[in-house]
């Protein structure tokens, strides 16, 4: 979905504003490698690759060719994992105590009963 052209603003002004107020972290997520498509289906080639491998060094019986099988399966699962982009909002939280929660679930409690 393209951007407005007054969205393209809004953003070009919030980029240029990130580069002046922080520029070592705007280096830093500047310089971090880009997610594409291609990189999650070689990752996946890899490690099928790997796996047919490593299925006929078992047929041939060669430990050392079994080996690189399953180091190259290791680099597949790298690869294609290293694409991957964790949502923030999704992981759990960890802030809440016990007791806060006993809080919640005593109010809901009351509320139920009436008091």
């Amino acid at each position: 979905m393209a951007l407005s052209e007054r969205e393209q603003r809004l953003l070009d002004e919030l980029e240029k504003g990130l580069y002046e107020t922080d520029a070592n972290f705007a280096s830093k997520i500047a310089g971090s490698t880009a997610r594409t498509p291609a990189k999650m289906v070689g990752g996946i080639a890899l490690f099928l690759i790997g796996v047919s491998l490593l299925v006929f060094s078992a047929i041939i019986q060669t430990a050392a060719f079994g080996v690189l099988a399953f180091l190259l399966m290791v680099s597949g699962l790298v690869v294609a994992s290293s694409n991957l982009k964790v949502d923030p909002s999704s992981a759990p939280v960890a802030d809440k105590s016990k007791a806060a929660r006993k809080n919640i679930f005593e109010e809901r409690w009351e509320k139920r009963r009436g008091e």
